[in-house]
């Protein structure tokens, strides 16, 4: 079973991963394998090197098309990923998955040059998220249990937008991925 879910990570980056990832000039595939390879040359733990790869999952995993910010469309794929994650992974996997988005929300709040360090894609899909945090949502953010994992995941992936840049391929990050799996 777990090699299953594991195959299918692999597939779903390996296919999906064609897509164009947003405004920038790479792909889904390289942008996970970026945030993989940034989180892994951090030194981070397996269940945050897994995070990274898989952090836009939800974006392979809903049928909104390639590009629905383009049109407008919040896609919530942090919230799509971090279910279908859910079923398979371990919340040090999920949960940074799932607040990647409210990460920079937090970051555009309480870093005075991080928005101007956003991609323009970014920037677009940040006012569909909701605009930088109030005073209160940063207290709420900063009390969650995984909020540091996912602040270091949205570092990641900011860094991770070079065009080619040259990763290891997803088989590299893969044992990183079974070490995030629920136990069988």
């Amino acid at each position: 079973m777990q090699q299953d879910i594991v195959a299918h990570i692999a597939d779903l980056i390996d296919g999906k991963g064609e897509r164009q990832y947003g405004l920038s000039h790479i792909n889904q595939r390289a942008h996970a394998l970026q945030a993989a390879l940034l989180a892994e040359q951090a030194g981070c733990e397996p269940a945050l090197i897994a995070a990274a790869l898989v952090h836009d999952i939800g974006h392979m995993v809903h049928d909104l098309g390639d590009d629905p910010a383009a049109e407008g469309i919040d896609d919530r794929h942090e919230e799509l990923g971090a279910v279908w994650l859910g079923e398979r992974f371990i919340p040090a996997v999920t949960e940074p998955v799932r607040l990647h988005v409210a990460a920079k929300r937090y970051l555009c709040a309480t870093e005075a040059d991080y928005f101007a360090r956003l991609s323009p894609d970014s920037v677009r899909s940040l006012a569909l998220q909701g605009g930088p945090m109030s005073a209160a949502e940063v207290a709420a953010f900063e009390a969650l249990p995984h909020s540091a994992a996912a602040v270091q995941l949205r570092r990641f992936d900011e860094g991770a937008k070079i065009k080619g840049l040259i990763t290891p391929g997803v088989a590299h990050f893969l044992p990183h991925v079974k070490a995030g799996l629920l136990p069988e």
